[in-house]
């Protein structure tokens, strides 16, 4: 089976160091963490990657979630509570951002405008059309967006959030471990220092296992373990997930000759997919979607590359927008130009 289908882009999922944590630490702690994070006794392993995450994403704190779904919706919907405001806020959100940021938005009752993805002289349009607007303003993106694998511009949104006062909220879901001087994200490529910011992540992508954190300011994260009703009323993540994140975090600075080799791989194989007249959007990562609008065709095609032991992700609405379906190429360091061979050679005969 050659497989496009999964988010292991650094291949650690089964990475014998990677593993070998999590083993250890189901011997010394046992499999679950027993009570939630604010009823248990004091865990050294949290406390470690706590203050390693922040530590190389240069913030004053950093919380670890069980999920980057469970991450976004609680920490968006405190961080956007209206009562605590005494406003209510107002949120410019990109159009294609995760369902996670838009379910946080609705619940959290705030007002929400669109821009278009991506689209920086859409976004300064609209903040400045509420530029005389005194509520609390946020913009809130992906920093890679997992359905188009394109990058959002973070020195214009910075420039923006500074020129107009925004918080700024940043999803590195599928950043994580692939960019920036040492892979701990897009975001670390931009100095945040004036610009008040918090940033998510997720250890279930290019990490290899799961959980989520945040990375932020003290004292937000203090406001948060008191406010996000995710982290307060949810039993912690296991001892195993924690000791695994953390080993491969660690890990994380260390595999710049496979970032490289993903992003080289990404490269060609976008130039492969474009010589056959294949429409990749706006695609400019190892995250590639072949876009083929009709549903039924996405499903079919996908059915036929299964046939040939190629499995790739068939993606409809709502996950993406109407006439977009497609399906959904996600590539890994353990990939091989011999790979995209085999998977052009098959794609030609479709």
């Amino acid at each position: 089976m050659l497989d496009f289908s999964n988010n292991d882009y650094l291949a650690l999922s089964q990475h014998p160091h990677v593993v070998d944590a999590a083993v250890c630490a189901a011997r010394r702690y046992g499999v679950g963490a027993k009570a939630s994070r604010l009823l248990a006794e004091y865990h050294p392993l949290y406390h470690c990657l706590e203050t390693r995450i922040a530590q190389d994403k240069k913030t004053e704190a950093a919380l670890f979630f069980s999920s980057g779904f469970q991450a976004n919706v609680s920490v968006l919907s405190a961080l956007l509570d209206r009562r605590v405001l005494k406003s209510q806020p107002l949120v410019f959100c990109d159009r294609l951002n995760h369902a996670s940021i838009y379910q946080a938005l609705i619940s959290s009752q705030c007002e929400w405008v669109r821009y278009r993805h991506l689209d920086m002289e859409h976004l300064q349009s609209l903040l400045e059309r509420y530029a005389q607007d005194s509520r609390p303003k946020f913009i809130v993106t992906e920093t890679l967006f997992g359905m188009d694998g394109d990058l959002s511009p973070l020195e214009k949104i910075y420039a923006l959030a500074l020129a107009y006062k925004t918080f700024v909220y940043l999803d590195e879901a599928h950043a994580t471990g692939l960019f920036g001087p040492q892979g701990y994200g897009h975001s670390t490529t931009q100095v945040w220092d004036q610009v008040p910011h918090l940033i998510m992540g997720t250890f279930s992508k290019a990490l290899g296992g799961s959980g989520a954190y945040i990375a932020c300011n003290q004292v937000l994260k203090d406001y948060l373990v008191n406010k996000a009703s995710g982290f307060i009323y949810s039993t912690a993540p296991s001892p195993c997930s924690v000791a695994a994140a953390l080993k491969a975090w660690k890990m994380v600075e260390f595999m710049a000759p496979q970032r490289a080799h993903l992003h080289d791989l990404s490269d060609e194989f976008r130039n492969m997919l474009s010589t056959q007249k294949v429409d990749i959007g706006t695609s400019t990562t190892h995250i590639i979607p072949i876009i083929l609008e009709n549903e039924a065709q996405v499903m079919e095609t996908q059915k036929k590359l299964r046939a040939k032991n190629i499995y790739v992700s068939g993606i409809r609405p709502p996950t993406v927008p109407p006439g977009s379906a497609r399906l959904r190429i996600g590539l890994r360091a353990s990939h091989t130009k011999e790979d995209l061979y085999r998977f052009m050679e098959e794609w030609k005969k479709i």
